[in-house]
Formats: C-alpha cells, sequence, structure tokens
C-alpha cells in the first residue's frame, strides 16, 4: 500500500472518526454511499405504522421485555423497504403532545453512524410512537452478558467504548448532553457490527418514565440526591458500562472500586480475556472507569477527553467490527412481516368503507363450485323467492342500505335451499356497518365453515376480533388469511 492511508490504518482513525464525526450534512447526503442515506425526520400516521409492524404483532417486538414492558419495541418495514424499530409509549406517557413532538423533532434532527438514528414519530390521539433504524444484531448486553458461540474480544470491547464516547461526544456537541438510562441494552449492533447508540435515550423524559430503570446500585449519586439527570450523571453511567466491558457481567460499581482500590483489578477481569490483553490496557481502562465513577460530579472527565482517552486504546483497527464480532456480514435480515393486501390492511386499519368496496367488487366469485351444490333441487317458488331475497340484499349492499341489505340476506339463509359464503360475509360487513360486530364475527365464521379455506372469512374474523379490542386473536386471524391468500396466489 505504501504511505497510502488505507480504510481501517491508524491515521484514517484520526483524519475520519475524530470527536467531530459525521456531521448532519454527510449523513443526510448519504456521505460516501448514496444507498444508506437517511430521509429527513417524518411524521408517520398511526396506519402507515400499524401495517409496518402487522398491526403491532406480538412477534414483531424486539424490546428487552417483550410485551410486559410499559414501552414496547418492534421492528417493522415501511412501504419504502425500509427496515424501522418503532417505539410504542405507554399511554399514560407523554401527556403533553406538544412536548413530545417539539423532542422529537430535535432528537430526530440528530444524524451521524454513532446512532441508531430517529427518522420518524407518530402522534395520534392517546397513541405517541418513535421511528428508528432498525439495528439487526442485537444488544451490547446479547454479545457481552448472553453469547452463545464466543465471547465478545477485546479489540471489539474497546471499539464499543471509543464508539460510544463519541456518540455521547456527538450529542453533547448538538446541545443533547443528556441520555436517559444508558445501559448494555442500549447499545445496538448494525448490520456491519458496528455499535451505536440508540436514539430512544436522548428523549426527555415521560410522565411515567423514570431516567434510571436499573438497579440503585449502579444510579449516579446525584441522581438519587436530586432525581434530575447531568451530563456527569451520563459519564457515570459511561463508567458502569466500561465495567460491563472490563467484567463481561453487570457488577455494581461499589463492588467494583472496592477491588480496585484493593489493587485488585485483574479479578475484575473477564476470565475469557485471559492473555488476550495487555495489563498496561487494562490498567488504563480502570483507571478510566474510576474517573468516570467519581462520587462528585465535577471530578469525572467530560465526553470529548473519553474519546481522545479511548482512541489511543483502539487495537486491530484495521478488521472489520463484523468480523470482530464473529457474525456473518450482510446477513442479518429480520424476517419478513406479513406482507399484507389491501383487504389485509383495511382490516388493520378497521376501515369498512374499503372492505365494503374490495366485497362489492369481489362479487360471488369466491362462491363457485359451492353456492350451487343444491341446483339439481327442481325450481319451485321458494327457490326464487329465495333468489329474489339476494337480490335485493345486493342492491341494498351496493346502495350501502345496510339494515335493508341485512333483512335480505338474512331472508335469503333462512331460506335454506342455497349456501353462499359471501352472502354470509356481505351479511357480516352490514354488522360491522350497524355497530354488531359480535353478530358480524359469528356471521364470518358461519363463512369459514362453509369454505374451509376462504381468506375472507378469516380478514372478516380479523376485523370484528380488531373492533372489539380481542387483539391477539384478530393478529393470529389475519396471519391465517395473509398465508391462505398467498397459498392461492401460487396455484
Amino acid at each position: 500500500m505504501g504511505a497510502r492511508c488505507s480504510k481501517f490504518s491508524f491515521c484514517w482513525w484520526h483524519s475520519h472518526l475524530k470527536p467531530s464525526l459525521l456531521d448532519s450534512s454527510d449523513m443526510e447526503n448519504g456521505g460516501k454511499n448514496e444507498k444508506n442515506a437517511l430521509p429527513s425526520f417524518t411524521e408517520f400516521s398511526l396506519d402507515e405504522l400499524k401495517i409496518a409492524t402487522s398491526g403491532f404483532s406480538p412477534e414483531n417486538i424486539v424490546s428487552e421485555h417483550g410485551e410486559k414492558a410499559p414501552n414496547v419495541v418492534y421492528k417493522g418495514l415501511l412501504e419504502n423497504g425500509r427496515w424501522v424499530a418503532v417505539k410504542r409509549f405507554n399511554r399514560s406517557a407523554w401527556p403533553d403532545s406538544r412536548q413530545f413532538l417539539d423532542e422529537a423533532k430535535a432528537v430526530g434532527n440528530l444524524r451521524s453512524e454513532r446512532l441508531a438514528n430517529l427518522i420518524g414519530c407518530c402522534c395520534e390521539g392517546e397513541e405517541k410512537l418513535l421511528v428508528a433504524e432498525f439495528m439487526p444484531n442485537e444488544t451490547l448486553a446479547k454479545h457481552l452478558f448472553h453469547w452463545e458461540n464466543q465471547p465478545m474480544k477485546w479489540a471489539m470491547r474497546l471499539r464499543v467504548a471509543f464508539y460510544l464516547s463519541q456518540a455521547l461526544e456527538y450529542c453533547s456537541s448538538k446541545g443533547r448532553a443528556l441520555y436517559h438510562d444508558l445501559n448494555a441494552y442500549r447499545i445496538l449492533f448494525d448490520l456491519d457490527g458496528n455499535p451505536r447508540l440508540s436514539c430512544f435515550g436522548l428523549m426527555k423524559n415521560s410522565r411515567d418514565g423514570k431516567s434510571y430503570s436499573t438497579n440503585l446500585a449502579f444510579t449516579p449519586p446525584e441522581y438519587l440526591k436530586t432525581g434530575r439527570v447531568t451530563p456527569e450523571s451520563v459519564v457515570y453511567s459511561f463508567g458502569t458500562m466500561l465495567l460491563d466491558l472490563l467484567s463481561g457481567k453487570h457488577i455494581p460499581p461499589s463492588h467494583a472500586l472496592d477491588l480496585i482500590r484493593g489493587k485488585n483489578f485483574l479479578m475484575l477481569m473477564d476470565s475469557c480475556l485471559e492473555g488476550h490483553f495487555s495489563n498496561d490496557d487494562g490498567t488504563e481502562l480502570v483507571r478510566l472507569a474510576t474517573r468516570c465513577l467519581q462520587y462528585e460530579a465535577r471530578e469525572r472527565p467530560n465526553a470529548k477527553s473519553l474519546v481522545t482517552s479511548l482512541m489511543s486504546l483502539q487495537k486491530e483497527t484495521e478488521v472489520p467490527s463484523h468480523v470482530l464480532l464473529g457474525i456473518p456480514h450482510g446477513t442479518a435480515t429480520p424476517p419478513q412481516p406479513l406482507l399484507l393486501t389491501p383487504m389485509g390492511e383495511a382490516c388493520l386499519r378497521k376501515d369498512l368503507t374499503a372492505l365494503h368496496e374490495i366485497l362489492e367488487k369481489t362479487g360471488y366469485k369466491d362462491d363457485e363450485g359451492i353456492a350451487n351444490e343444491l341446483s339439481f333441487q327442481m325450481w319451485t317458488n321458494q327457490m326464487q323467492e329465495t333468489l329474489n331475497s339476494k337480490k335485493h340484499g345486493d342492491a341494498a349492499f351496493r346502495a350501502k342500505d345496510f339494515i335493508t341489505a341485512i333483512d335480505c340476506y338474512t331472508q335469503f339463509i333462512d331460506g335454506g335451499t342455497m349456501v353462499s359464503p359471501t352472502v354470509f360475509a356481505r351479511r357480516c360487513l352490514c354488522y360491522l356497518m350497524s355497530d354488531m360486530p359480535q353478530e358480524a364475527l359469528g356471521d364470518a365464521m358461519q363463512a369459514q365453515v362453509v369454505f374451509a379455506e376462504w381468506p375472507t372469512a378469516f380478514y372478516l374474523q380479523a376485523a370484528g376480533l380488531f373492533i372489539l379490542g380481542i387483539e391477539n386473536d384478530a393478529q393470529e386471524a389475519l396471519k391465517e388469511a395473509t398465508k391462505l391468500e398467498a397459498k392461492r396466489s401460487k396455484n
């Protein structure tokens, strides 16, 4: 290579990964890679995010405490093919919608390769949601505390500390020095295996939130006194993160500091790292953690000096992060969520008008081979009356006279001479339009009895269940409808 700098050489680190990082314009214009250019901050509709997350399906939950968390994070796929993480707040959170929007827009203006950037939000009624870049390669907690194939390498631990310090320094330089509850679950790994800081912790606290959800043993001493987060509190939390990286465990700072004061810092080190780091490097990182964990807030270093201290400790800078992390490169694509059809989307949105249009357009083509099972019977007057009642019902359905349609379709069904799943489906929608979801659900299930693998029967069950607020069962019905429709389109 001669005297030229390779992308991963040490001089590249100094010229490209200085504390200033990529500024906002670099990121928004795509930097060196147009494909990764981030969109400007967007206000999404609730319907868009419902569709992206398959109706906030439990299968798409990626937050650590699952459905039990007060604020749940889902993975989702936007219409433009971009993967996102969608944080849905508890309904009692953020009572002030204006404050929520202002905070989201301020955090959404940040753009850095060291952050999982905020690209949008949604504020509709009681619903408050944030939309961020999706990071497909798990959290630091997973790779550090719950690893399966290999413990995290020393060089990668140093890189995590360095990148995190850069993220905090960038945020400070943009006037967002406060970060709430910095911990190993807040560090996420992108497609290239690079660690990034979640943008969610940059949002100012909502009413029900706490700045520190972790054990009080890990909480900055001044926060216990005042209940307020300061830039120095964030540095204290950074110190606890350094202890995590050194030990591979979540050790309370007081216990770690006792070991350090007793000159037993090697007892603090992760036994998996034995023989893979120099004592000088270990000592330097322990010294930095100790400075961050000073009881007096004013004695702690600032983010800028953390970057400087950690830059000189970096190892194997030419090795890509995914190699150090031991993960395949570019293959961590999240499982595909349900790709909903127009009918599926209408069910999710509870858009009965759209469902009416679809049923009207489809007509009776799905009844072929089912509705005429009894056509060998003689054309009696009763059959003619039954057919006339269906015809009048269809006219009322078309005219959106749903009460008349219910009466006519009921006469047809009670006539008992012909079987039609479509009539059950149409009467089901008429019931939904007339605010009778329980009766609608009965008809959707009856349509399934008549035609066991009919997607429309399951779609209408999903619509009824969504309207009744029975979310989990609605999700199952929607999933079944989508599978049946996909199977049908293959045949």
